[in-house]
């Protein structure tokens, strides 16, 4: 891509307002497909046999787009809901010996040797579930956040530097990382287009989930997003769903913060998860750089948003996950251009990627420490502005505080 030699035009609409739907398994989706070969050994022509664990709204939608790949095959699914394996079981045609449901059921699934393992439950599950891929010679690939807590997020550390060791793949699932403006502007960034960075600002608004009143048992929290109003089980909204733009940010910092400092409030209707839903909070690196992050979840009409601005000494730049990414500066500028379904096209790319990383033997896993620093940073936010004080990264470290999760009552 050329650099312009002068800036872009602003555009009129900076915040376009865009509804994200979370729930787009029915969508069509192009793919690049990659013509399957030598895969861990095999015989050309073969597939990654996959196993699917969770199988809500987006394990559900990578299960079809892994269907439709030609690279993979799911010979394997589970859910903590046995109705759900057993209707994705019918739908792909998996044997009903490999179907597995209730909170043991990843270990049967990994037990059936596959040569992948795609992570989709609620993300306070992760560590347990990549370790054990991990540590049965699977490829692993995980949503964000990858824990909800910082014994997680370490476990979910030493999993991805574990799989390097092992000489397996180890890929969490960020979508802006894969976009080619996105990638573009901050190449530009860190080569120095808009000078010394001064400050970031990022920005993450959406309508919230269903909050409905607990049961006896947290199962029928784990279902259709509940879960992102309770942090034992989802990390809460900032985690949960925050991440997404503080990652951009991070990114472009190319640092993780050194503490950050910030309030935050429940503000929706009838809450009855202990997540708040209304953030502010203002990290610092170690060069003095400051990040604003504030976000809302509340059905109030505002709808999704989830940006980034990086302002440097001469210039700044814009990323928006649902429109326009581009770069303004003193010595020129980059036009970029407008980010389009995003969700469906950042999954597209990483399963791309992560077959090539197979293929090729690539285990270098560049996701998994930015996906740990990312999911750090976003609890170092929670925890600050839970307790309204400064919080350090190295303190938090050092508490590693743990958040209980009680399974009194599950399905084993």
């Amino acid at each position: 891509m050329k650099e312009q030699k002068n800036n872009p035009t602003k555009p009129n609409n900076t915040f376009t307002r865009r509804k994200f739907i979370t729930n787009t398994a029915a969508a069509a989706v192009s793919f690049t497909i990659i013509e399957p070969s030598l895969v861990r050994g095999t015989k050309a022509n073969s597939r990654v046999t996959v196993g699917c664990i969770g199988l809500g709204g987006r394990g559900r939608l990578i299960a079809g787009m892994l269907n439709k790949h030609e690279a993979y095959q799911i010979v394997s699914v589970a859910d903590y809901f046995p109705q759900v394996a057993q209707q994705i079981g019918d739908r792909f045609n998996i044997e009903s010996n490999r179907r597995f449901s209730g909170l043991s059921g990843y270990k049967k699934l990994i037990d059936g040797k596959v040569d992948a393992v795609f992570l989709e439950t609620p993300p306070c599950f992760f560590p347990d579930h990549a370790a054990a891929a991990v540590n049965a010679g699977c490829h692993v690939y995980v949503a964000k956040p990858v824990a909800v807590d910082v014994p997680g997020s370490l476990s979910i550390a030493a999993s991805g530097k574990k799989a390097t060791n092992n000489k397996t793949v180890f890929l969490a699932d960020f979508q802006t990382r894969t976009d080619p403006f996105f990638i573009e502007a901050i190449k530009r960034v860190h080569n120095g287009l808009i000078g010394g960075l001064a400050m970031l600002s990022s920005f993450y608004t959406d309508d919230g989930f269903s909050d409905p009143p607990k049961t006896k048992t947290i199962e029928s929290r784990l279902q259709r997003l509940i879960w992102v109003n309770d942090i034992d089980i989802g990390g809460g909204q900032l985690v949960a769903a925050g991440i997404h733009a503080v990652d951009v940010a991070l990114w472009i910092a190319a640092a993780h913060p050194v503490s950050a400092t910030g309030s935050s409030r429940t503000a929706r209707r009838k809450p009855h998860g202990d997540s708040a839903d209304v953030y502010s909070v203002t990290y610092r690196f170690e060069d003095g750089l400051i990040l604003n992050h504030r976000g809302e979840h509340i059905r109030n009409t505002h709808g999704f948003q989830c940006n980034c601005f990086a302002f440097g000494q001469d210039g700044y730049t814009e990323t928006n996950y649902a429109g326009k990414v581009w770069v303004c500066g003193n010595r020129g500028g980059y036009r970029g251009g407008e980010v389009t379904n995003l969700y469906n096209k950042g999954i597209a790319g990483n399963l791309d990627t992560f077959y090539k990383s197979i293929f090729n033997g690539v285990y270098d896993n560049p996701t998994a420490a930015p996906s740990v620093d990312s999911t750090l940073a976003t609890i170092l936010g929670r925890e600050a502005a839970q307790r309204n004080t400064m919080l350090t990264w190295k303190q938090m470290i050092k508490e590693n505080r743990k958040v209980e999760l009680n399974l009194t009552g599950l399905k084993a």
